[in-house]
């Protein structure tokens, strides 16, 4: 799956849920520049698996997920992308360093 240029997102052979997908494509866009500028001729992104307990699944956690293994992996700077327990019904707030979300559930 082609983000950005040469930044590409291979899947796994399995296929993966199109919400999943929809963050982790949200995360590599966000650093699809940065990826390009180091590798002009191209960079491909393996996704070999994601894996979560079901009972305390979020899609949202794939964007966090990917953002902190491109961090580690390219050494990119923190982009703002963070999620932090405040309690109550839904006690997950994210925030996404100023960029606008890939979609819009009643949960955000």
């Amino acid at each position: 799956m082609r983000i950005y240029r040469g930044v590409r997102l291979l899947l796994p052979g399995s296929g993966m849920y199109w919400e999943d997908l929809a963050w982790l494509s949200f995360a590599v866009a966000l650093r699809a520049e940065e990826l390009c500028a180091r590798y002009p001729k191209g960079i491909y992104l393996e996704i070999v698996s994601l894996d979560f307990p079901l009972t305390d699944y979020r899609p949202e956690v794939a964007a966090l997920s990917m953002d902190g293994w491109l961090r580690e992996e390219f050494d990119l700077p923190d982009a703002g992308i963070a999620c932090a327990y405040s309690g109550g019904a839904d006690p997950y707030a994210f925030s996404w360093g100023g960029a606008e979300p890939p979609l819009r559930s009643p949960r955000l």
